[in-house]
């Protein structure tokens, strides 16, 4: 007795068969023509999803560091006015004079309050170890008594904005 099969292949004409291998070659073509494509649109949506990632964090630095400019002309502002309160006197003032020191105080100490609203802050290094990311040495001091290396004096405050320097802060180190 003949297999089912025998039978079924016995209907079929040979070309049958040929067409059968051809259409096995164009199959595993597109197999591989849907895993290369697959690949692609993985790597295009990987792609992508970076580019909107670095977007996202371009823009969240922009607004974060976009008064970086204006902030350095105020640091001019607030130098003079700190300065300015720093070199009068208290002593036998008179009542006007008292009354315009204190409102100069008071510009002063909001000016330093907007500023740190907006994430600027002040760096007043006295005592702490020297940090060359953070401070410019003037001048070396010899018999401070404090270790090297220690800021003994501040000449101008330093600031910060958020994370990044906006200018360092002009100090005399200790030497050893």
């Amino acid at each position: 007795m003949q297999d089912d099969n025998d039978l079924n292949n016995q209907d079929q004409p040979p070309e049958a068969f040929a067409n059968a291998d051809d259409a096995a070659e164009r199959l595993t073509a597109t197999e591989i023509e849907l895993a290369a494509t697959k690949d692609k649109l993985l790597r295009t949506l990987a792609e992508s999803e970076n580019m909107r990632k670095r977007a996202q964090r371009e823009r969240e630095e922009a607004g974060k560091y976009a008064a970086t400019n204006f902030a350095r002309d105020m640091l001019n502002v607030s130098d003079n006015l700190s300065r300015a309160l720093a070199s009068v006197s208290t002593d036998n003032l008179d009542e006007p004079t008292r009354n315009l020191l204190a409102g100069v105080a008071a510009t002063e100490r909001e000016l330093q309050a907007a500023l740190e609203r907006h994430g600027i802050k002040r760096v007043d290094p006295m005592g702490e170890r020297f940090d060359h990311n953070f401070h410019q040495a003037m001048f070396e001091v010899e018999d401070s008594g404090q270790p090297a290396g220690t800021i003994v004096q501040v000449l101008q405050p330093g600031y910060v904005i958020h994370d990044r320097l906006l200018r360092p802060a002009m100090v005399a180190v200790a030497k050893g």
